[in-house]
């Protein structure tokens, strides 16, 4: 017999499948007393969490690359080794980003259509007005955070692809000479790590100010 707990992961995989499916996982949900704006809160609460650990990974690489390019003794091969592992952890991170974006913006598509419906067969005109307000006020308080989301996601292409050159270079001339050739490239990438990190930071800052006034 399978957990609620895994039924409800393998429900999760419908929020990226057509609307047929997702109208399973929410029935689903609502059995459970989760509406569509609780898996709204909930992924968004996910998607700061997924920024902050890739704000890690990136750090980490960054720091380990910046140790081999410093590094003039043996062992080169160690030191490399951990630069690409920290390089594939940032990949993977960084897709991890980008399907939880995608996943907030479905949810968020379908609540919003939703709440629409909803309104048209509210009777009395003050209390329609009322809610279109409340939905107006989401709705732009929703785009602060997916839109600062979407800045940060950008920002992370330009640094794989860096990390990425210099691994693979790395791997084809792993000696002293070629290491001490990439020092320049070194402080360029910490800039872009760190317009990345602001970005990300910005994320984080606009995923709280949202779930801080968002009702669930």
């Amino acid at each position: 017999m399978r957990s609620p707990h895994f039924l409800l992961l393998v429900l999760s995989v419908c929020l990226t499948l057509p609307s047929g499916c997702r109208s399973v996982y929410y029935d689903v949900m609502e059995g459970f007393g989760r509406e569509k704006r609780h898996i709204l809160a909930n992924r968004i609460e996910a998607g700061r969490e997924d920024q902050q650990q890739a704000q890690e990974e990136f750090q980490d690489a960054l720091e380990r690359f910046q140790a081999l390019t410093g590094f003039d003794g043996g062992g080169l091969e160690e030191r490399y080794e951990d630069l690409r592992a920290a390089y594939e952890r940032s990949a993977a991170r960084a897709e991890a980003v980008r399907e939880r974006i995608d996943s907030i913006e479905t949810v968020a598509a379908d609540l919003f259509d939703e709440w629409e419906d909803e309104i048209g067969e509210i009777s009395r005109a003050d209390l329609r007005r009322r809610s279109e307000a409340r939905l107006g006020e989401t709705r732009k308080r929703y785009q602060r955070v997916v839109q600062a989301m979407g800045r940060a996601e950008k920002r992370m292409d330009p640094v794989l692809v860096a990390f990425r050159d210099q691994v693979l270079f790395l791997k084809h001339n792993l000696n002293a000479a070629a290491i001490a050739s990439l020092e320049a490239d070194a402080a360029a990438i910490a800039a872009d790590v760190k317009r990345l990190v602001d970005e990300m930071n910005k994320a984080i800052q606009e995923a709280d100010a949202f779930l801080s006034t968002f009702d669930t």
